[in-house]
């Protein structure tokens, strides 16, 4: 048994959770029920007793359900891999959330960690991932952040451009060491649900791009790989692309793939050097609507497998080692918000035009908003939400859940069907928020972040506790 009495990962063949809660539910935790009476549980609680204990707004993650779908991730990468003759690693991207039990989780689950600032790496530290698996990211690391990961030793640094090249050389000489690195490339493979996270075209801040090309057609990104092989200081583990979030096709990293193993090749032959190691990156896409289909792990490890040693065979060059970065796949299911409704209010629309119908709409507002989740007002992502607290024979109405922040653009979950009868009281819950919504939150008008709080066996536990007034007031120094 690992540590917290949880079994040790293992090589048997796990199932990716389909979410529980009612059949259509498949946003909801793997644990999620309702009971007789309408209200919620995850792992074991009810939301009554969640919202007593913990208070609301709060985060509720649901554990067994985030190791399941961690270890379903690294068996169904290992295992197809393994058919091609390449080994893996499988990093949990720690931006999606990272607090030290989650970190915890994540390697006693036989995955590494990635992480993309000093922060997340101390949190990682804390955890006790040993440095050896950790990896740091970043596109403008500070001198401080590089030398923590140095003093760790992490396993690798993924540079992000010539300059940091110079840098990590420069302080890894200072500490007598020789820094691992990967090198960040764009490909050029344009993926994910929005502009603001597809990350691997050229127009951004991420990365060497591939495919363009100085006057002697040396792409940016080849040269950066032949001055990290000039650079003594430096081992080249190998490349690192990442072409977005939310992918729903899996043709992307196959494409993606292809162009950094004709890299690699190219490398080879101007360089003698076949790098070792290939990262495809995350982005494994969720479902956040009843009507959403996820990326299953098992046929996208196959394809991508039998894609990248059809490559390798064209190139006549040797399978790397490969590793992958899923993060919101592993707790973006895993996670839910929960909170208490307060003004209710009908609005009626007018149409736009004289052909448009006017309707109304149920405004539901509750104690959180976009200070714990910003992407819908940030990327217009859209959420399902429930009354959880109790059941409802009422008629269903069109609402929208919004906030309680001074802004007309806080919307929590832009549309959703709900019980005409929803009232100040009720407990509602939101699904799929384990991904980017405490990692990405702030204080804006002074709202003191929620708590995580942990769900397994019928218990409850916090992980990261609420914050409060006092807190804020403790860092304002007048």
């Amino acid at each position: 048994m690992s540590a917290g009495g949880h079994p040790a990962a293992t090589g048997t063949t796990t199932a990716l959770p389909t979410g529980g809660a009612d059949a259509a539910g498949v946003p909801w935790p793997s644990t999620a029920r309702r009971r007789d009476d309408g209200e919620l549980e995850v792992g074991g609680v009810g939301v009554g007793d969640l919202a007593a204990e913990h208070g609301t707004p709060a985060y509720v993650l649901d554990e067994a359900d985030f190791r399941a779908r961690a270890r379903a991730y690294r068996q169904a990468f290992e295992a197809a891999f393994e058919q091609v003759g390449a080994g893996v690693d499988v990093y949990y991207a720690g931006k999606a959330l990272l607090t030290v039990a989650v970190a915890r989780w994540a390697a006693q689950e036989g995955l590494r960690v990635d992480t993309a600032s000093g922060g997340e790496l101390a949190v990682a530290l804390r955890a006790g991932v040993p440095g050896a698996a950790i990896g740091l990211h970043g596109n403008n690391k500070s001198d401080e952040e590089i030398l923590a990961a140095l003093d760790a030793g992490v396993g690798r640094i993924i540079v992000d451009s010539r300059v940091e090249i110079d840098r990590v050389a420069g302080l890894a000489a200072a500490r007598g060491v020789v820094a691992p690195v990967m090198l960040r490339v764009t490909t050029g493979v344009h993926a994910g649900g929005h502009e603001y996270i597809s990350t691997a075209h050229e127009d951004q801040k991420f990365g060497l791009s591939v495919t363009a090309g100085d006057d002697d057609g040396t792409s940016p990104a080849l040269a950066a790989l032949e001055a990290i092989v000039a650079r003594p200081e430096l081992e080249l583990l190998g490349i690192h692309s990442h072409i977005g979030s939310q992918i729903l096709d899996p043709s992307g990293f196959e494409a993606a793939a292809r162009v950094v193993l004709r890299l690699r090749a190219d490398l080879a032959e101007r360089t003698g050097v076949v790098v070792e190691e290939v990262d495809l990156g995350g982005g494994y896409g969720i479902a956040y609507l009843p009507t959403d289909e996820a990326l299953e792990p098992a046929p996208v490890a196959r394809d991508v497998a039998e894609a990248v040693a059809a490559v390798c065979t064209e190139l006549s060059m040797p399978l790397p080692r490969f590793s992958i970065e899923p993060g919101r796949a592993i707790v973006g299911p895993a996670g839910i918000t929960l909170y208490t409704v307060g003004t209710v209010k009908p609005v009626t629309v007018s149409g736009s035009s004289a052909d448009d119908e006017t309707f109304t709409r149920l405004y539901v507002s509750v104690d959180g908003g976009m200070s714990d989740n910003i992407r819908p007002a940030l990327y217009g992502a859209d959420y399902h939400a429930e009354l959880v607290g109790r059941s409802s024979d009422a008629a269903k109405v069109l609402a929208r859940v919004v906030g309680k922040h001074c802004e007309s653009g806080d919307i929590v979950v832009h549309e959703v069907v709900l019980p005409s009868d929803v009232r100040a009281g009720d407990l509602l819950a939101v699904a799929a928020t384990g991904a980017y919504g405490r990692s990405m939150a702030s204080n804006y008008n002074a709202l003191t972040r929620p708590p995580v709080v942990a769900a397994a066996d019928g218990a409850s536990r916090v992980l990261v506790r609420r914050e409060t007034v006092e807190d804020l007031l403790a860092l304002d120094l007048g």
